[in-house]
This record gives structure tokens, C-alpha cells and sequence, in this order.
């Protein structure tokens, strides 16, 4: 899929065109970038601080997403995606779990999965026929032209906010999903799990309210009844995965477990 979108890329070196030769990608100015044999590229200017979730993680990803655990937010997400004109970007993509999601729900449509975590992009390029997965640091400038996308969905990841606002179109839409203070609520108490903060919504909307206003939210509430097997997949999942918790087999099986989000579309100043 990456000969497909490339012409919504561009080299992130010197922001020239990319093209597609011997199994690389590479500019005019002669800045070449491997494509790796599970069809993603890195696209990294530099290296990136951090190198994002590694196999154990994307794997418990893959289980529990794949079990429909999520589902809820799946369809929320897709509810308030309603593209303007141009591709979809994800940003903090993982495994392309919601992209291959929304560009089912809106065909024809490519996509273009952004993460710094090599290992969720092996899953992400083979996510959807129409996905591209590049690999690519928030934090740096995106290797994404600028007004070229028409929607740009984030979903439990991190923001930079300028970055958005230059990829997507004016007539795009932005939504973010993120998690409330009662997300894994039980899991939370009983393991020991990190802590939401109680103002991380007011938080997200200061830091992207510059460049982008709320145009509709929602709160999204359901009720999980998940095995020793699949809490051992979410909280390995997550950013809990790096930090000591407690014992799984202490909890009464089935376990119950609150999923809360909220859902947020935004359109660009």
C-alpha cells in the first residue's frame, strides 16, 4: 500500500516529494529510507526518544482488540468520523485497530497509519488493503504533507497539536479519543494500575485550543466481563505494561470492568 500513498507523504528530511525505487523510498536530494520486508517504512528524522509498544504489548493489542472488548469505542469513533476531502491520518496509530474501522465505514478512502512503535506497524501495514504504515515520532514534524487529510483520528495517544493542524484539511475533523477517570476503574484499585487525571479532557482541549475548537463530544460508558486472560492482555497492552501491578489471579473471575471514554470531534481554527 505504500506506493499508494506516497503522494500524501513527503521526505522528512528536506520535505521534497518520495518516490518508490528497489525497495526504498527515497527524494530527489537523495534521502533514501528502507521499506521493511512487513511493508512499513520509518520515516524518523533522527532517532526518537522513546521506541513505543514493543511485541508483548502489540500482541496483548491484538487479543483484546481482536476479542471486541473495545467495540463500543470502535463504533463511537466511526459515529463521529464523518471525513472532509482527503486521506485518514492516525496518529499513535498501534496496530491500525480503528483506522481499518473507519475506512471500512467510509470506502476508497486511504489511510495512513503513523506510529513510533516498529513492532504495531508490522500489524498495521497488513490492518486494511488501504493503509500505509510509517513509522514516525509525534514530536517531530510528520512526514505528512500539509491540508492533505480529511480526517485525523488519535486514540489513547499523545498530540502535537501545530502537527495536526498542518496536515489536515480546512474542511477536516479531528477526533480524539481519551480515557476518563473511571476507565478500568476496578482495575485501577485492585492492581495498582496508573491513574487517569481527573481534568485530562480540560487539559487536551487547552493544549490543541489554539488550533482547533469542540464541535461535539461524547461520553462513552459499557461494562466489560472479561476473564484472568483477558485483564492480563489489557493491562499488558497499555502503559501499565511498563510499571509493577498487582496479581491477576486474585481477582474473582469473570471480572468486571468499566471502559469510559470520551469521544471528541474538533475542527481546525
Amino acid at each position: 500500500m505504500l506506493h499508494d500513498v506516497l503522494d500524501l507523504l513527503m521526505c522528512p528530511h528536506c520535505g521534497d516529494d518520495l518516490l518508490l525505487q528497489d525497495g526504498t523510498v527515497r527524494c530527489p536530494a537523495g534521502h533514501s529510507h528502507d521499506i521493511a520486508k512487513q511493508g512499513y517504512v520509518s520515516l524518523l528524522r533522527g532517532a526518537a526518544p522513546f521506541t513505543g509498544d514493543t511485541t508483548a504489548m502489540v500482541e496483548a493489542r491484538v487479543a483484546f482488540l481482536g476479542a471486541g472488548h473495545f467495540d463500543p469505542i470502535t463504533r463511537a469513533l466511526v459515529a463521529a468520523a464523518a471525513p472532509g476531502p482527503g486521506c485518514v491520518v492516525d496518529l499513535g496509530a498501534g496496530t491500525g485497530h480503528y483506522l481499518a474501522a473507519v475506512l471500512d465505514a467510509f470506502p476508497g478512502r486511504e489511510g495512513v497509519a503513523l506510529d513510533v512503535s516498529k513492532h504495531a506497524l508490522r500489524r498495521a501495514a497488513k490492518a486494511h488493503p488501504l493503509v500505509g504504515a510509517v513509522v514516525s515520532d509525534v514530536w517531530q514534524p510528520l512526514p505528512v504533507r500539509s491540508g492533505v487529510a480529511g480526517l485525523v483520528i488519535n486514540v489513547f495517544a499523545p498530540r502535537n497539536a501545530v502537527e495536526l493542524h498542518r496536515v489536515l484539511h480546512p474542511e477536516g475533523a479531528l477526533v480524539v479519543v481519551a480515557p476518563t477517570g473511571d476507565h478500568l476503574g476496578e482495575l485501577v484499585s485492585a492492581l495498582d494500575l496508573l491513574t487517569v487525571d481527573a481534568d485530562k479532557q480540560e487539559g487536551i482541549d487547552d493544549r490543541l485550543g489554539e488550533h482547533f475548537a469542540v464541535l461535539a463530544r461524547e461520553t462513552v460508558e459499557f461494562r466489560m466481563s472479561l476473564s484472568h486472560k483477558d485483564v492480563e492482555a489489557l493491562v499488558g497492552m497499555g502503559p501499565s505494561a511498563f510499571h509493577g501491578r498487582g496479581a491477576v489471579v486474585g481477582l474473582t473471575e469473570p471480572v468486571a470492568v468499566t471502559g469510559s471514554v470520551t469521544v471528541t470531534r474538533y475542527a481546525p481554527r
